[in-house]
């Protein structure tokens, strides 16, 4: 048997480049026995390389593995697997990862959670799929999760290019299917996803974070700088002081919502473009799939879809179409919820649409820090890491042209909206 494991090149993180010592032929043969449960299947080569490009994601590892074995039924196979893990960390990228739950959440999901939703589907004859295969979990010694290569499946993650619109409604479809299951087994047995309530802003390492702190003091700045955005500048200047407490006050308003109320379910955590591979056949659109359960939690659905509005959609979309867009979700929703017959109050269109403006603290952040960051990876030329560690490289994306447009456009729709009446 044999393996390789070193690849150099700057197109991906550093700690992708080799991997762990554990990870090698008989780790990956033991994963292969035990899901074929077939004790007499031998590995006899693996390749490995990074998984995915540089910055696509930072709080995890992942490597490809290209393996050849052979079982004594089959003859010699080959197949590629893609291993998720904790990366050994040091320095700052180890305080935000020590601690956190999210490796617990990510498995629950896959191990629990999404194979339930598929099944809700399937019954009411929906072929819906939500979710890769995992073949193998562990979280001691090390924790890992190995899925099958969805690039040998046909699936590509769009680099050099936004979304298309297509491609949204197709995300969006498979964001409603998901909603729509899950509020069916939080209101027939939520017991499934009690556990899941480690959003974004209720992991103490990442409260922590600089970037949360910056994002609306650089955004201040940018109001003062710009004369057409200097009327906005003292509204914002009344809540900078304390606006982390404002947001993380909002979230927990959330989070407290009564179990039964309807718009309250398990959420994606984390919908934008490289949470998601896409797969076309013969020119013609397939298939999306949705990727990274790290902080999926139950919380009102509305966040995931605000998220998508600043995360997902290409600044066209979020100027022009988002409301035809957020529609075309609910219809899907609703729809779904028919099929699988869910007995709980149903969400309505108006009561989305009053729910989705309720989230004004945390489209604040969304536009006033993370925006900047979409706006300067749109070259490829700069890694989500880096932004979030580097200062200067945080205040330089609040400063870009195409943001300060942005910025423009959306907060007068938030003045329309009635977002700046009160503090």
């Amino acid at each position: 048997m044999s393996v390789s494991k070193n690849i150099q090149s700057s197109d991906y993180n550093d700690d992708e480049l080799v991997p762990p010592e554990w990870l090698d032929v008989w780790f990956i043969a033991k994963a292969l026995r035990d899901h074929h449960a077939d004790p007499d299947l031998k590995v006899l080569e693996v390749i490995f390389s990074p998984a995915t490009a540089k910055g696509d994601h930072y709080a995890s590892i992942m490597f490809r593995a290209k393996v050849r074995y052979a079982t004594p039924r089959g003859g010699e196979l080959t197949t590629s697997l893609i291993i998720k893990t904790m990366p050994v960390a040091e320095g700052h990228k180890k305080d935000m990862i020590a601690g956190s739950p999210i490796f617990i959440t990510e498995v629950g999901m896959y191990t629990k959670v999404l194979p339930e939703l598929e099944r809700i589907l399937l019954q009411a004859g929906d072929h819906t799929k939500l979710f890769v295969e995992c073949i193998y979990h562990s979280m001691e010694p090390h924790q890992v999760l190995i899925f099958k290569d969805l690039v040998d499946m046909g699936y590509f993650v769009p680099r050099d290019r936004g979304i298309t619109e297509a491609e949204i409604r197709l995300a969006y479809f498979k964001l409603a299917k998901l909603h729509a299951a899950s509020l069916k087994v939080q209101n027939e047995s939520p017991q499934l996803i009690k556990g899941f309530t480690h959003g974004l802003f209720e992991m103490p390492h990442v409260l922590q974070e600089p970037f949360l702190k910056t994002g609306m003091v650089f955004f201040i700045e940018l109001l003062d700088r710009e004369p057409e955005l200097n009327k906005y500048k003292p509204y914002f200047e009344s809540i900078g002081t304390d606006f982390l407490e404002r947001l993380i006050e909002e979230w927990k308003q959330f989070r407290n919502n009564p179990p039964a109320d309807p718009f309250t379910t398990l959420c994606h955590g984390d919908f934008h473009l490289r949470n998601m591979m896409f797969k076309y056949e013969m020119e013609s659109f397939e298939d999306v799939m949705l990727l990274d359960f790290q902080i999926s939690n139950v919380y009102p659905l509305t966040i995931d879809l605000v998220y998508s509005i600043y995360m997902l959609m290409e600044p066209e979309f979020r100027w022009n179409h988002w409301e035809d867009l957020i529609n075309y979700y609910y219809s899907v929703f609703k729809e779904t919820l028919g099929k699988i017959c869910y007995k709980g109050e149903m969400p309505t269109l108006a009561g989305l649409w009053q729910r989705m403006h309720q989230h004004k603290y945390y489209e604040f952040f969304l536009l006033s820090t993370f925006v900047p960051f979409m706006w300067a990876l749109k070259d490829n030329s700069e890694d989500f890491g880096d932004i979030l560690q580097n200062e200067d490289k945080r205040r330089l994306c609040s400063f870009s042209k195409g943001y300060i447009n942005d910025v423009k456009i959306i907060l007068a729709r938030m003045d329309k909206l009635g977002y700046f009446e009160k503090t």
